[in-house]
């Protein structure tokens, strides 16, 4: 008589510019199904903060939120059809924004223009309109922005007030940045008072120096090598001027340096943070469903020793070993150099990619690869536990 089948909780991150989060699920359920026809398989896609976190948090409340649609720009100036939801959290409705679906890194229009003149201004446009709509709960997603901008381009648009020495108005940019000589807060949007902020990312980096956000994540927004320095010591006298005029420093905490400086900016504001996988995994209730699985799946896009820096699929890792549940990693990549560190999290990571591949090919071929992955694995796991099933 064969084993019941398995109970499976499937919760991935997108892979980034390929399949969102719900795709993810789809395409690994399939795999599973080709050895377990039966299979309880639990879908629940998670994210960090960054791209996909919109749709994994609407996904989680399902008829409980509405997504949205609001004109704003984007990081080069260009009008941006931007989505948002709307939730019920905590009784109190509450608004979903993700910083990467307004000026993302994946968006060409805005990494079309250099870096210096890339504005976080969308942002806070959004926030001004739905305080308009009388929204008061903010969740912000914070991962995979092209801006460096420090967050100013937002405050800006929510009234902070930033001059060169003539005592004119600045573009909140780079490189309107470094003509700055004084700022006023005076009419930063009083109703910003009566907000909560709650800022959804994996990234603990304070806004400055060696380990901040141009540092560390400016060059893959297209800072050159030579200009780190520079645009480095435009958004600390930045941070000095904002922080005296609103009476709060902040350039230091954890966070700060997450998108650009936008972590900075929410927390000038009196934003929180927490991590984003935690608050989903939370609103998903995947401990509950980790009680009764069997197995567990987890994955995104490029996995490597920054994954147990508190990304997604760690957060998945740390409440399966609570529930005493196998997790295996099933990413688009994943470093080799980051496999001995690895596998002392996850039972097994695997990335999707048959052999050498071009990006294109990995990006077009994603979702039959990554059900062939699942399914290789899921044979694995049903051979060394002597089958769950009849499967051949």
């Amino acid at each position: 008589m064969s084993a019941p089948a398995p109970v499976v909780v499937v919760a991935p991150d997108s892979f980034k510019g390929s399949l969102d989060a719900p795709a993810v699920c789809a395409a690994i359920a399939e795999g599973l199904r080709r050895v377990w026809p039966d299979a309880d398989i639990v879908a629940m896609p998670i994210a960090d903060g960054g791209e996909g976190t919109l749709d994994a948090l609407l996904t989680a409340v399902g008829d409980g939120g509405r997504r949205m649609r609001e004109c704003v720009h984007g990081a080069a100036g260009d009008a941006n059809d931007a989505p948002w939801g709307l939730l019920e959290r905590d009784g109190q409705p509450t608004a979903v924004i993700e910083v990467a679906a307004i000026v993302g890194i994946t968006d060409p229009a805005g990494m079309a223009v250099n870096v210096s003149r890339r504005s976080t201004r969308g942002v806070g446009e959004l926030i001004a309109r739905l305080l308009d709509r009388g929204l008061r709960h903010f969740m912000i997603g914070l991962g995979g922005s092209s801006t460096n901008d420090g967050g100013a381009g937002m405050l800006a648009a929510l009234g902070l007030a930033l001059r060169d020495a003539q005592g004119r108005a600045i573009d909140a940019t780079p490189d309107g940045l470094a003509l700055l000589a004084s700022i006023d807060a005076s009419e930063l949007d009083a109703r910003l008072h009566d907000a909560t902020i709650t800022i959804m990312s994996d990234v603990n980096n304070p806004l400055c120096g060696r380990l901040g956000a141009t540092a560390i994540f400016g060059p893959q927004k297209g800072v050159g090598k030579d200009d780190v320095a520079r645009i480095d010591a435009v958004i600390a006298r930045f941070a000095t001027l904002a922080q005296a005029a609103v009476g709060r420093d902040v350039a230091e905490r954890s966070g700060a340096g997450a998108a650009g400086g936008l972590g900075f900016a929410l927390q000038l504001l009196g934003g929180r943070f927490a991590s984003g996988a935690e608050v989903i995994a939370d609103l998903v209730d995947l401990d509950t469903a980790l009680a009764r699985a069997d197995w567990a799946i987890t994955g995104e896009g490029r996995s490597d020793a920054q994954t147990l820096l508190g990304k997604a699929p760690l957060v998945v890792a740390r409440r399966a070993a609570k529930a005493g549940v196998p997790v295996t990693l099933i990413s688009g990549a994943v470093a080799s150099d980051a496999l001995p560190a690895l596998r002392g999290t996850f039972a097994g990571a695997f990335s999707v990619a048959p052999g050498p591949a071009t990006l294109d090919e990995c990006v077009a071929n994603a979702a039959a690869w990554l059900a062939d992955r699942a399914e290789q694995a899921a044979r694995l796991v049903d051979a060394v536990t002597r089958g769950f099933s009849d499967a051949p």
